[in-house]
């Protein structure tokens, strides 16, 4: 099966740009427009949900086929954002001589005491106004992909420091049932020790960028990768969330600090 995939840029080595959710494809368009100066950057909506269960292995299977078939043998750079940097990783570990360098933008969670912490920080965050509004979206929408993509952008505040004006995370779709599978094939991996334990095959090189604002503990992340990643790099703002490109502190910063790293590598 062919990933949707947009195409930005055409001068440069490849660049992938992979979203986060799972199952929430588009909201990495403002980075693949960033980058599309100086990069061919490619842009896939991971596979959705229908016929078997979504796995961690499949997804990975797509971005390989989509590498194969789209980059000409290079070795294209994955900047992942959220579960993104988790496939990104993912792809990394099992294809070590297919991947470029990586490029990690607010990483998901590889242990339970890191999601006990971002969800303790969620909590004090949950105003009751956010919560009246969760609660009407069962009202608001008959269907759950629909509420999923609202609860997204209804809880964008919650995961930001402080937004350009207007701010749009730009969702295509929401897809819930592909972010339940997803996240539970990974969550199994977890346990079963494969991840992070098999990210030791990865020899490129890594950035991995966050905001001290993310309730994602960006420390905490760092802290469960470095015995099996000592290549890795980390960088963390204070006045900034999930999403760099749309934090008016460092949007800029992010955008050349982004270009100037991937540049040197590729």
């Amino acid at each position: 099966m062919a990933l949707v995939t947009r195409s930005y840029g055409s001068v440069g080595p490849f660049a992938l740009v992979l979203h986060g959710g799972p199952g929430a494809p588009g909201h990495m368009a403002p980075v693949a427009r960033g980058l599309a100066d100086s990069f061919r950057v490619l842009e896939p909506f991971q596979r959705g949900s229908g016929g078997q269960a979504l796995t961690v292995a499949r997804h990975v299977a797509d971005l390989h086929e989509l590498i194969e078939s789209r980059c000409a043998g290079a070795r294209p750079a994955l900047v992942g954002s959220s579960w993104g940097a988790m496939l990104a990783l993912a792809y990394a570990a099992a294809h070590p001589q297919a991947a470029g360098p990586l490029v990690l933008i607010g990483c998901g969670t590889f242990d339970v005491a890191a999601r006990e912490r971002m969800q303790e920080i969620l909590a004090t965050r949950m105003t009751d106004a956010v919560k009246t509004r969760m609660s009407a979206l069962a009202d608001d929408y008959s269907d759950a992909d629909g509420r999923f993509a609202a609860m997204g952008k209804l809880l964008l505040p919650l995961y930001s420091f402080r937004l350009v004006a207007n701010a749009d995370i730009e969702l295509e779709k929401g897809d819930e049932r592909a972010y339940e599978e997803s996240w539970a094939d990974m969550l199994r991996l977890q346990s079963e020790g494969v991840y992070p334990a098999a990210f030791s095959a990865i020899r490129t090189p890594i950035l991995m960028m966050h905001g001290a604002a993310d309730p994602h503990p960006g420390q905490m992340i760092r802290a469960s990768l470095a015995p099996f990643l000592p290549q890795l790099v980390y960088l963390e703002w204070e006045k900034c969330g999930h999403y760099p490109w749309l934090e008016a502190e460092v949007r800029q910063e992010f955008f050349s600090l982004l270009r100037g790293w991937l540049a040197e590598r590729l």
